[in-house]
Formats: structure tokens, sequence, C-alpha cells
């Protein structure tokens, strides 16, 4: 097997452009999180109100699979330039009535909630984007690198503190969150392609689909057209509609065991693994530790610094894993670090045992999600990221139910019965989907 720089990926000329878009906007994305739960906070005094702000942030991932079928007809780069304008146009909006001081709570929510439409989506698309054109051999590598723009932006934003973004003052702040985001629309424009997917485009990183699939999205690939054939064959009126889209793109992951045997992984994985490597962070270390915002920040960025660290070595070595396989057992990895983690009671060790953790996660999660967009059809990626993002919600009953467990049994039990449920569902999931995620021959698990 010939040897791939870690860099490779920067040889394809879309990624040398979309890469600093993507960090232009993680890094607006923290900034702006930043800037406004300070705002909620400091001008309500509320936690509810501010927890109605950061769950405003989330309320489109319900929306997500329906950007993956606008992707996938029009474009991902057409979309996400759409989805990156529209952020910079509400930054514009919101720094000019900063500077007019006509900024109230009601106006950051509002605001908050449009963006919180689109922004979830913005992770799916950028990695459809990069799967468009990046060929096979180099795409978790390339995963890898784009995974840095999220982690670099968060361990900025812990470190820095709400408090001291916002004494820049929030229109100062927002000319620079506004100049990140148009930065990022003129980035992604020399991105990708302007046109939509096809089968057998550039990038050679589409694989044959599970060849056991059954049902009707087995053979949606060769049954129905696409909307560019029908566009081609000059027939409008046969172009299938957006929610035939959606339901054929439902169809075809639920009827492809590999991405079914994913999405189940990926939504365990939200229920119960990042309710305590995030949701619950604050807990910790006000409840466990003792302790202030500083040590919440330390541990964030302790968190965020473990997945950069993954990123990079993932970044090298890519080539040469096997995607699901791999996934699975980092996965397995994760609970147990977790579980370390619960049972940490020192501040100091706890930080360091979430750098581990964070390795451990993006080792486990980057190859799972390049395995998605390879070894998917071209012209489901946007829909299947779409639905990949639509599991995050497992976030949510996960936080809920960790919470009245919390106060009836401890933090350290209730994380250890999370950590074992997961363990428990990992097996679960690679033994009954051990054809197709789990044999070093499966397409899933190709080098």
């Amino acid at each position: 097997m010939s040897e791939v720089s870690a860099l490779a990926p920067f040889k394809v000329r879309s990624f040398r452009f979309q890469w600093p878009a993507d960090l232009a906007t993680s890094w607006a994305f923290e900034m702006e999180t930043l800037i406004l739960g300070w705002y909620v906070l400091v001008e309500t005094g509320s936690v509810v109100m501010l927890t109605v702000f950061a769950s405003l942030q989330y309320i489109g991932t319900l929306l997500a699979p329906m950007f993956g079928v606008m992707g996938d007809r029009v474009g991902h780069r057409n979309l996400l330039c759409a989805m990156r304008g529209l952020y910079a146009a509400l930054a514009t909006i919101l720094m000019t009535f900063a500077f007019m001081g006509f900024v109230t709570p009601a106006l950051v929510l509002a605001i908050t909630a449009v963006m919180g439409l689109v922004r979830p989506s913005d992770i799916g698309m950028r990695a459809a984007l990069v799967a468009e054109s990046m060929p096979a051999d180099r795409l978790v590598g390339a995963m890898s690198i784009q995974r840095t723009t999220q982690d670099t932006a968060r361990i900025a934003g812990a470190l820095t503190g709400a408090g001291r973004v916002a004494a820049l003052g929030m229109g100062p702040a927002y000319m620079a969150v506004s100049s990140f985001y148009a930065i990022s629309v003129l980035l992604t424009l020399k991105a990708g392609s302007a046109h939509p997917p096809v089968a057998g485009a550039a990038g050679g990183s589409a694989r044959p689909r599970d060849t056991s699939s059954k049902g009707p999205a087995s053979e949606a690939g060769a049954t129905t057209r696409s909307p560019q054939t029908a566009g081609s064959a000059g027939n409008e009126s046969a172009r299938p509609s957006p929610w035939r889209d959606l339901r054929e793109g439902l169809a075809y992951v639920w009827n492809t065991p590999h991405l079914l045997g994913a999405m189940c992984f990926a939504f365990l994985l939200n229920l119960t693994a990042f309710p305590l490597f995030t949701g619950l962070l604050p807990y910790v270390a006000k409840e466990v530790y003792l302790s202030d915002q500083t040590t919440l920040g330390y541990l964030v960025a302790g968190a965020s610094f473990g997945a950069l660290l993954g990123s990079m070595a993932l970044s090298r070595i890519g080539h040469a894993v096997r995607p699901a396989r791999m996934g699975l057992v980092f996965g397995a990895g994760w609970y147990a670090m977790l579980l370390v983690f619960a049972h940490t009671p020192h501040a100091a060790a706890g930080i360091a045992v979430l750098i581990l953790t964070g390795i451990v996660q993006s080792m486990g999660l980057i190859p799972m999600t390049a395995m998605l967009l390879r070894n998917s059809d071209m012209r489901y990626r946007g829909r299947v990221m779409g639905i990949r993002m639509l599991v995050l919600y497992g976030n949510l009953p996960g936080l809920l139910i960790s919470a009245p467990l919390i106060a009836r049994i401890g933090y350290p039990l209730t994380a250890t019965l999370y950590c074992a449920i997961g363990l428990a569902f990992t097996l679960l999931i690679a033994v009954r989907w051990r054809v197709h995620l789990w044999r070093p021959g499966a397409p899933a698990n190709e080098r």
C-alpha cells in the first residue's frame, strides 16, 4: 500500500478552499454562541432564558434530512453558500442594531431561532461537499483535517471565555463575526462544483452499495431517475418531489445494512455518550469538582484538545484504517474513558482524562462519518448526512433522563449506567451487523 501524506487532501483544489471556509464558519459559530449567550444571561438574569437560547440553536435538527434533499437536488456547494450567506446577513443585521443601540433579548432570540433552523445542517453539508471531490483513499484523512476546524474553535472559545469576548462590546465583536461569515461565503464559492452530484462524478469516492441490501431502496439507483437525469431529458414534470426524494433517502438508509447499523450506533452515542462528554460538564465542574467557570473552560478545552490530537493522528494514518471496525472499537473505548472520568474526583486529573477521552472520541467518530460518505451512492449523500444529523436528537432524551437520575443516585452512578448501556448496545450492534460493519472484507471496512 502506498504511503499517503497527512496533507494529501490539500492536493485537491476544492479542499484547499473549503477547509479555510469551514474554519471561518466554525470560529464565527463559537464567537456568536459566546457573545449572545453572555448577553442573554446578563440582560435577563435568567438561566431559563439561557437554556432557551441554547435550545433555539438546534431547532433545525429535525429539518436536516430536508436540507440533505436540497443539497442532492441543487448541489452541496450551492446550498452551503446559501446557508452561509444567511448567517452573514443575520450577523450583519444584529451588528447594525448593536451599533444603533437597539438590541434586545427578544431580538437576539428571534435571530437565533432563524439561525437555528439552518445551522445544525452545516456540518452534514460540509462533509458531503468534502466527499464530492475527495478520492476514497484520502477521505478519512480529509474528514480528520476538516474536524480540526471545529476543535480549534472550541478550544479558543473555552479558553477565551464569554466575559472577555463580550467586553469588546457587541457591535465590534459582531463586526468580526460578520467578517468571518463573509469570508466563508467567498471561499465556499470556490469549493466543489456548481452542479449537483451524479453517479460516477469526480472524486472517485463512491463505492458500490452492499449487495445484500433488500427492499425498494436497494434498487433506487437503478429504477429512480435522479433530478439530473430528469433535467437532461428536458422533462421537468417527471422530476420527483422533495418529499419523494426524502422518502427515498430514508428507505435507502433503512434498506442498506451498513448505513442502518452506523445510524443506530450514532443514535446510541448521542443518547448515552455525548450528554456525559458535553452537556453535563457544567454540572461536573460545579457540583463534583466544586469549582467555577474557569475550571469548566479547562474541561471543555481539554476535551477539544484531545479531539484535535485524535484528528491530527487520523489525518496521518486514516488511509490505513478499517473505518467501520475502528468506529466500533473506539466507540467502545470512548465509553470506557467516560467511565474513568465519572470516577475521577479531582479536576486536574479529570482534565487529563478528558484529553484522552477526546482522542478516543475523534478516532471513533471520524472513520464512521467517512464510511457513511464513502459507501453511499453519490446521489444520496446529502440525504444520508441529513439523516445522520437527525440522530443528534438522541442528545435530548439523554439529557432529560440524566437529570432525575443524577438527583436520585448521583452523577458517578448515572454515568456508570449510561456507559454500561452504551457498551452493551455497542456489542449488540457489532453482532447484529457483524457481516456489514465488523468483517474485515466488508465494503464498509475497505481501506
